[in-house]
């Protein structure tokens, strides 16, 4: 039996971000598939109710102390401090490193499912789904390029400087919980420290690029890799206005959007936008069913 999980890690700022997800979740989901939303011990009270609440400090070494500014002190390194993306990102790790269900997907607060999916969106042939943008990442992405060098010297692989290269970032993102495991251990074999060490140790990483370099360098590659996203983005750090034009960006295969936090966008724009999604989509899913 494939068996799928959601993990979103969050903060109080994107409760309702977070609340709408979880809706879609139950809504589009696979009937019983486990939400699962880490949150700051602090912040657990607010999120009761929206999926299965944990607090990030069952997730992350004791070795890492919270200080105020979303930072943390890793005692095991402690010259600089690990800044709450970073964290972040070990959370997922943790969480996935753990999992015995089939595929976990990393879904982030400002996502939302707009399409039913379930395991087999993700699962095939005893395969996780691999998302590969080949030749995505060009010189005008050099966060990317260098979210390329630091996975590779975590991975002990040879640095690349062809270009363009390789994006495996991807909303949601699905994992092999056995590919993370064998993953980490490779970190630690590679830098001889604890994998949560060696990554918060980095000013700049990737989970997704990590996954990907793994998979692409060292296993070869999936048998079930796709170059679509199955996700309609908004990245950009401005407010988005494009509301009543972004339902026609979605295409029939598309099972969600994210809308950026970072954007500033209202939450009263974004559920409008929302809206308008959920109307089109709905007119579309009716006229399948009459064909």
């Amino acid at each position: 039996m494939t068996s799928l999980s959601v993990v979103t890690p969050s903060y109080r700022p994107d409760l309702e971000l977070c609340r709408d997800l979880n809706l879609s979740v139950r809504r589009f989901g696979p009937s019983g598939v486990a939400h699962h939303v880490i949150v700051p011990a602090a912040d657990r009270k607010a999120f009761a109710g929206i999926g299965d609440v944990h607090a990030v400090d069952g997730y992350l070494p004791r070795s890492f102390v919270h200080i105020p500014g979303n930072l943390w002190v890793n005692l095991r390194s402690p010259i600089l401090p690990v800044r709450g993306w970073i964290a972040q990102q070990l959370i997922k790790l943790e969480f996935v490193a753990r999992s015995q269900d089939s595929v976990v997907l990393l879904v982030d607060s400002d996502v939302t499912f707009i399409r039913p999916f379930s395991a087999d969106t993700f699962h095939r042939h005893g395969e996780v789904r691999f998302f590969r943008a080949v030749d995505a990442i060009h010189a005008g992405l050099p966060r990317h390029i260098c979210w390329h060098r630091v996975a590779r010297e975590l991975l002990g692989v040879r640095s690349c400087d062809r270009m363009p290269l390789n994006d495996y970032i991807c909303w949601p993102m699905a994992w092999d919980p056995s590919v993370v495991r064998s993953m980490l251990r490779r970190v630690e074999e590679v830098t001889g420290k604890p994998w949560q060490t060696a990554v918060a140790s980095q000013r700049h990483f990737s989970e997704g690029i990590l996954y990907g370099v793994y998979v692409d360098e060292i296993l070869g590659g999936m048998p079930y890799s796709e170059n679509t996203m199955l996700c309609v983005n908004y990245y950009d750090e401005t407010p988005f206005e494009e509301i009543e034009k972004f339902a026609s960006y979605i295409t029939p295969n598309d099972i969600a959007v994210m809308i950026s936090a970072k954007s500033g966008t209202s939450l009263a724009s974004r559920r409008r936008a929302l809206a308008a999604i959920a109307a089109s989509v709905g007119a579309d899913i009716h006229q399948q069913g009459a064909t």
